[in-house]
């Protein structure tokens, strides 16, 4: 067994303890929210349960899903199952589609996250000796706030540097001899884009472990950041409306993110008829919180597309294991038919030399057709290459992006730097169909 297991008694448990487990925090859990929460007491009035009707994991389908909508319409202390007086922190979501869904969290909610991220990072191999510098954002966004928490639990010291000002970061990474890199994934590409540009020697940093989340990536770009980088890049997983960043993470096997299956009970359902899948299918994952306080969510839809593999993993946890997302069962393109993750596209340009690991999908609607562009950004050399040289160059591009996802696009090849950086998520859809 590795020895770089933050909790072993919890991550390490046979299936059967795990499930005995998981049911009496559920039932537990279910009983706060239906005493404490208007809207799931409702929901469940409605179908005619109570409860004690769950009385095997397996009773879990009969329950109700909670939706974004949900924490909408109660915004903003609705779905809080304590009283405000209880509640030590509030956090929420940018709201830029609306009302921001507001979250709470009690002092031993706090505790929780703490050690749910603590857990991720010391799988990723983070220990007490590191120096952790989080590139993301500090305010309402739960993700630098838990990384923060995790790292000073695990006694490692924390550089609370927020996002942008990638100079600066750099500058810190040199002078204060940072170890592990916390951002998203699109964040770290830029970070080693000006790092080239500044003409710095990798080799020169104390840099050994990035811990990358927020957005889908692929392997070609986990590949692409640790060769630029020299660093071991591993995933982790979160939501705000289940807890923040601490719901599943990569050990150094990287073979899957390890769900806290005893923190959330996870299902994979079809986002179509919102049947429960069996094991090992590909679909809509779906978290109930099985130890929150200030804000139980009994089967959240995350809208995230993934699967669950339950085999044991070499690193000695038995914990079910979710592959990377796929992207989201709401912003998945569909186009002429076929569904499209950028993802897909991206885990093609990684691979292609020349390619950078920028790129902009723009869909646009001509005449009944929805029509893909991609825009991508590529070298130099390749940009200003004779037309004859980079009409074949583009061609062989378009081909190997239409081989992977069943549908023709337009490639359009733009210079180095000419699509839009962000200190955050990227941006990488542009819809411009007005449907």
């Amino acid at each position: 067994m590795s020895t770089n297991i933050w909790d072993p008694q919890h991550e390490c448990m046979s299936r059967e303890e795990l499930e005995q487990l998981q049911l009496e925090r559920l039932q537990a859990t279910l009983n706060r929210a239906y005493k404490n929460v208007t809207c799931y007491r409702n929901k469940f009035n409605e179908l005619g349960i109570v409860p004690e009707d769950v009385a095997s994991l397996s009773d879990l389908s009969k329950l109700p899903f909670t939706t974004k909508e949900d924490l909408r319409v109660n915004y903003p202390y609705g779905m809080f199952a304590v009283p405000l007086r209880e509640v030590v922190r509030i956090h929420s979501s940018s709201g830029t589609t609306g009302k921001p869904t507001v979250v709470g969290y009690t002092k031993n909610d706090l505790k929780t996250w703490s050690h749910m991220v603590a857990r991720f990072m010391t799988a990723a191999g983070v220990t007490h000796d590191d120096v952790v510098q989080i590139a993301f954002g500090y305010g309402m966004f739960t993700g630098a706030f838990g990384l923060h928490y995790g790292s000073e639990t695990i006694g490692a010291a924390v550089i609370p540097m927020s996002g942008g000002n990638t100079e600066k970061q750099i500058m810190i990474m040199q002078d204060y001899k940072t170890t592990a890199l916390v951002c998203t994934p699109s964040y770290a590409t830029t970070i080693a884009d000006r790092i080239e540009r500044l003409g710095i020697d990798p080799r020169t940093l104390s840099l050994k472990v990035g811990l990358f989340g927020g957005e889908p990536w692929s392997e070609s770009m986990r590949k692409d950041i640790e060769a630029r980088l020299l660093i071991s890049a591993t995933d982790n997983y979160g939501l705000s409306e289940i807890i923040g960043p601490g719901v599943a993470g990569e050990c150094q096997h990287k073979c899957g993110m390890h769900i806290s299956e005893d923190a959330f009970l996870a299902e994979i359902i079809d986002p179509e008829t919102c049947e429960t899948l069996p094991p090992g299918s590909v679909g809509e994952l779906v978290l109930t919180t099985l130890s929150k306080e200030a804000f139980p969510m009994i089967r959240y839809r995350t809208r995230d597309i993934t699967s669950l593999d339950q085999a044991a993993c070499e690193c000695g946890r038995t914990l079910a294991r979710m592959k990377k997302t796929m992207g989201r069962s709401d912003d998945m393109l569909i186009i002429k038919g076929v569904n499209v993750f950028p993802s897909q596209i991206e885990e093609v340009l990684v691979a292609i030399e020349g390619c950078k690991p920028h790129y902009q999908l723009v869909v646009d609607r001509k005449g009944s057709l929805d029509v893909l562009e991609i825009c991508i950004e590529v070298t130099e050399n390749i940009f200003f290459d004779e037309m004859k040289k980079q009409r074949a160059f583009l061609e062989m591009v378009e081909h190997k992006i239409d081989s992977v996802l069943g549908v023709g696009v337009t490639v359009k090849l733009v210079e180095p730097n000419s699509i839009p950086r962000h200190e955050g998520k990227a941006d990488r859809v542009v819809d411009k169909r007005v449907l």
